[in-house]
């Protein structure tokens, strides 16, 4: 909206709060349930864990912060979504390779721009090794150069608090040279052989991250964001 010129500013986020019976039932009935830990793209990953959260964002022009003297975090340089119509659960390598390819293209960035995505890694055997091929896929050599990491071994699937919570690992990487880990990573799993930061931050320089939200149903959101100043 604030890119089409429908307003110049937008307060928008996520949150979700699931940890009740109803909610983790529902998630347990489709199998996708990790029993110990969230493990994402080792390959003794065996699912997802729940977790709740809440992020908050003002989204503005550039004049508009500039005007009211707003402290600017990044710039938002590109976004695209796709939706597969396909499986309801089994994601689509095709669809999240179109929703980054977008992301890259509406932003105007090259691949060989992109030092960090933070991936959608929920730690299931299906998703990771999907994402893994769709970044393959898109970014070809760069791919073997790029940081990705999943912070949801740290703060479990947020549901609909997911992509803002994600956002602000990407803005870190953006604003303070840190890369967040992947905690949990115990073996290498050659369906998914990136540079997923293993367990331990790292200090890097990065000016374009993406942000990768892949659910079920095959909606894929990509947000690509700049380092500003």
């Amino acid at each position: 909206m604030v890119h089409g010129g429908i307003t110049p500013v937008m307060v928008t986020g996520g949150s979700e709060s699931m940890l009740c019976f109803g909610g983790v039932k529902a998630w347990e009935g489709l199998r996708v349930m990790s029993r110990d830990a969230c493990r994402p793209f080792s390959a003794n990953r065996n699912g997802m864990v729940q977790g709740e959260g809440a992020a908050i964002f003002v989204f503005e022009e550039l004049e508009h912060a500039r005007k009211r003297g707003a402290e600017i975090l990044a710039e938002v340089a590109g976004f695209a979504m796709t939706s597969d119509a396909s499986d309801i659960v089994m994601p689509s390598k095709q669809g999240a390779a179109r929703a980054i390819q977008g992301a890259l293209r509406d932003a105007r960035v090259n691949r060989e721009d992109v030092g960090y995505i933070n991936a959608h890694g929920t730690g299931t055997a299906a998703n990771d090794k999907t994402e893994s091929a769709a970044v393959a896929d898109v970014f070809g050599a760069h791919a073997d150069t790029l940081m990705i990491s999943s912070t949801k071994s740290m703060h479990a699937h947020l549901i609909g608090g997911t992509g803002a919570v994600e956002l602000l690992a990407c803005i870190m990487a953006l604003r303070d040279g840190v890369i967040a880990p992947t905690i949990g990573y115990e073996e290498p799993d050659p369906e998914c052989a990136l540079d997923v930061v293993p367990n331990v931050a790292r200090e890097a320089h990065v000016d374009v991250a993406l942000s990768n939200a892949f659910a079920f149903g095959g909606l894929n959101a990509v947000l690509a964001l700049r380092r500003f100043g």
